[in-house]
């Protein structure tokens, strides 16, 4: 058994039940269940549609999100989330180069890197070098002032944790902003890459080993065999190509507001619900939220 959920945008909530009756009688679903008024749906299908991705590319037109999966273990025991242009709105380091004055340059770089159009190490070694004599201080006026979290998110790790659920963030980014950010959404560790200094002043360079690509699939693999559970258990959520490798693994793998090349390599993708959208895709219902 499949089920189909349906996720519009929050802030406008025009889900039209007379659209999700039109697609479930098409497919031969079963009855509405509305997880929020005007804002989410879902109904069951014996079999995933062969025209899912037709009907996709239409709703995407009418700001509504269209997700198919297995009913069978789609609450997940485990949260594991990108940080930047996910939990939070921004690209940690494209807001500290706006402060060194090379902020163009630097998001030029970070757009193609999450684009997967650059090695993402040589990417961020790049774009480190860059904010080399920043002072470090700017780091917290940059957390206190530029960063801003993304709607949902506190909900998103809160519901899950409340079900028995374990939250990681785990970042490409630094761990002077992961730990704001796992800290004031609930996270249960953060894993990113640290920003060397001296003297008060960045260095220019980051600690090694550098956590990418392979460091995301290897934090899946450790917190699973530690938590006892299976890949099978694990929401993953993320946006760029460094992601790519750890939505595949995890059970539920979504690209949230993702770059178009990662889009093309994700089955489940977030466009236009915010981070309760992954709440609505395991079956809660807004009812069910932590707040």
């Amino acid at each position: 058994m499949q089920v189909v959920t349906l996720i519009t945008t929050p802030t406008e909530r025009n889900l039209d039940a007379a659209l999700v009756d039109s697609l479930r009688n098409a497919w031969g679903g079963g009855d509405a269940n509305w997880l929020a008024v005007d804002e989410a749906a879902e109904f069951a299908v014996p079999i995933a549609p062969g025209n899912q991705w037709d009907v996709w590319r239409d709703l995407q037109n009418a700001c509504v999100d269209l997700v198919i999966q297995p009913a069978e273990g789609r609450r997940k025991k485990m949260l594991l989330a990108d940080m930047d242009s996910t939990m939070i709105r921004q690209e940690c380091i494209d807001e500290l180069a706006a402060e060194a004055g090379v902020g163009a340059r630097v998001a030029g770089i970070t757009a193609r890197a999450m684009n997967g159009e650059l090695d993402f190490e040589a990417a961020l070694i790049e774009r480190v070098g860059l904010l080399k004599d920043l002072p470090e201080t700017m780091i917290e006026q940059v957390l206190d002032e530029r960063i801003t979290y993304m709607p949902g998110g506190y909900e998103l790790v809160n519901t899950m944790k409340a079900n028995g659920a374990y939250a990681a963030l785990v970042s490409g980014g630094f761990t002077a902003f992961t730990a704001r950010v796992a800290s004031a959404l609930g996270f249960d560790q953060n894993r990113a890459n640290t920003l060397l200094a001296a003297d008060g002043k960045l260095t220019g360079d980051v600690g090694r080993p550098i956590l990418g690509q392979a460091a995301k699939v290897e934090a899946l693999e450790e917190i699973t065999t530690h938590l006892g559970i299976t890949e099978q258990d694990v929401l993953a959520v993320g946006d760029g190509a460094n992601d790519l490798d750890m939505l595949k693994r995890a059970g539920t793998g979504v690209a949230l507001h993702a770059k178009p090349t990662v889009q093309a390599e994700c089955d489940m993708r977030v466009n236009h619900g915010d981070l309760t959208a992954l709440l609505f895709l395991q079956g809660y219902s807004r009812d069910e939220f932590v707040t």
